[in-house]
């Protein structure tokens, strides 16, 4: 039988580092990981017919990318692509950009389709002509992908997603292409692996680095502190939330809850409302605490206007620095070491 939204995808589970090369069925394929949304796009069969766009979780969303959809125009009947929806803002990838057009309709999202308008970067194909593909191994599937652009010569908004499995190429991309906004990391595929709807079969490497940032307040309480949030200082001298951490190990909240002093009046968080994570309306119940100390983090490549998307991680303190040592608001991070 055709695939039919929804079809659940297949799913990566998160790694520090790149597995070895048995890890996965047939040796390693690598691709690209870019700051997008993940998204199935399926043609009609026969056309004509409407084109379907799904969002991961199974909502069709073809309505907020009508520039996608009269762009698959130029691609075959019975297809489902498996991709990431992406957008650039000038040279670099804004997943702002991206997160308005998700959220528009009706004439905003016809706005929007010519002011920021979209591409998707494909990295599998479900299904071709009709046939179904999710038993075939990576590599074919992989090998039809590829026939699929040369043969009717797709060109963007239509971007096949870069793969090699040559490790030593990988790491360099890990290494020097995550410097470029949108650019998170490695999805790491087994060669010989068929494609298993909701499975988390994959490995992710995201490219991590270093920095700090002042601690404002926690979750928890000032003697068993669970974890922190975050923040840097602008321009005007005022603190901005940058980030919430992962739970903190047992040793660094032992030793933190010896340093915390709690918020006296005046805090510059007082009244701020903190939610559970980006994007979400849950709100998050917070200590404050006076910020004169400074945390060393562990963070990916996934920012937006200075804040850190996902949980960052503490790995130290650093009694060497005040907060006024921090980057101000808005400044990167350095390359982690090793």
């Amino acid at each position: 039988m055709e695939l039919r939204p929804p079809v659940t995808p297949m799913l990566a589970q998160g790694r520090d580092q790149l597995p070895a090369p048995g890890a996965l069925p047939g040796g390693l394929a690598f691709e690209l990981k870019l700051d997008g949304y993940r998204a199935l796009l399926f043609t009609p069969n026969p056309a004509p017919g409407p084109v379907l766009l799904q969002s991961r979780r199974g909502a069709l969303i073809q309505d907020r990318f009508p520039d996608l959809v009269r762009a698959a125009a130029s691609l075959p009947d019975g297809l489902v692509l498996d991709g990431e929806l992406v957008v650039w803002a000038g040279e670099r990838l804004s997943f702002e950009a991206l997160q308005r057009r998700a959220a528009s309709g009706g004439r905003t999202a016809v706005r929007l389709a010519e002011e920021l308008p979209a591409h998707f970067v494909v990295f599998d194909v479900l299904q071709a002509g009709g046939e179904v593909l999710l038993k075939q191994p990576y590599t074919a599937r992989r090998a039809r992908l590829e026939e699929l652009f040369t043969e009717h010569a797709l060109a963007p908004p239509w971007l096949l997603c870069r793969a090699t499995d040559d490790t030593r190429i990988a790491q360099e991309w890990l290494t020097t292409w995550t410097q470029q906004p949108g650019v998170e990391g490695l999805v790491i595929k087994g060669r010989e692996q068929h494609y298993l709807p909701g499975v988390r079969g994959w490995y992710k490497v995201r490219r991590r680095d270093t920095t700090e940032a002042v601690i404002g307040a926690i979750i928890g309480t000032l003697t068993r502190p669970r974890s922190l949030l975050l923040g840097r200082y602008d321009a005007a001298g005022a603190l901005r939330p940058v980030a919430r951490s992962t739970p903190l190990h047992p040793d660094t909240a032992r030793h933190l809850a010896a340093r915390l002093t709690a918020a006296g009046s005046g805090h510059p968080w007082q009244g701020v409302r903190f939610t559970a994570s980006w994007g979400s309306h849950t709100p998050l119940d917070v200590v404050l605490v006076e910020p004169e100390l400074v945390a060393e983090i562990d963070v990916d490549t996934a920012r937006d206007r200075g804040v850190w998307r996902h949980p960052v991680r503490a790995v130290r303190l650093r009694d060497d620095m005040l907060p006024g040592d921090v980057a101000a608001f808005g400044e990167g991070a350095v390359p982690a070491a090793g």
